[in-house]
């Protein structure tokens, strides 16, 4: 299994920045490609689920879903992750796992997401890549932070 980790600053308060993870309107404005609508269901609490579909740039349809099994506004979220269809062949039928931490800082707020129990390299690269664009939405929507985006291998 395999794991990747990126952050982000972003110049919002911990509140802000918590809200656009765990609210539709939130989700909607940063998850997935640029400029392609995400459809979605969003229920943040502790065993609640949420389903967001989308389509990639190549015109292929994808639809992850999970659970949150961790909701400590503002600060950690932490939820699984699974394809219903569509994404890397390796991860279909699998379950992986996001935790995002939110901390404070001067200006704003740091983001760390880390996404673990990944089927290969492959699908590492694959959701480091998609993860890396939809984070970067994130932070033009509310705001960047002097740039620090770094990415680790665990």
């Amino acid at each position: 299994m395999t794991s990747f980790t990126l952050v982000r600053r972003i110049a919002a308060r911990p509140s802000i920045v918590f809200e656009a993870l765990t609210t539709a309107e939130g989700v909607a404005a940063w998850w997935g490609p640029d400029d392609l609508p995400v459809i979605l269901a969003v229920d943040a609490r502790v065993g609640g689920a949420y389903r967001v579909r989308f389509r990639t740039l190549d015109g292929a349809e994808h639809e992850a879903c999970g659970e949150y099994l961790e909701v400590s506004a503002p600060h950690r979220l932490v939820m699984s992750w699974r394809y219903a269809f569509g994404g890397e062949p390796e991860e279909l039928g699998r379950t992986s796992r996001i935790e995002i931490d939110v901390r404070a800082i001067d200006g704003g707020a740091e983001l760390t997401f880390l996404h673990s129990e990944l089927a290969n390299e492959i699908s590492r690269a694959s959701h480091a890549h998609g993860w890396t664009g939809s984070l970067d939405k994130l932070v033009r929507q509310l705001g960047a932070e002097p740039a620090t985006a770094n990415q680790k291998r665990d």
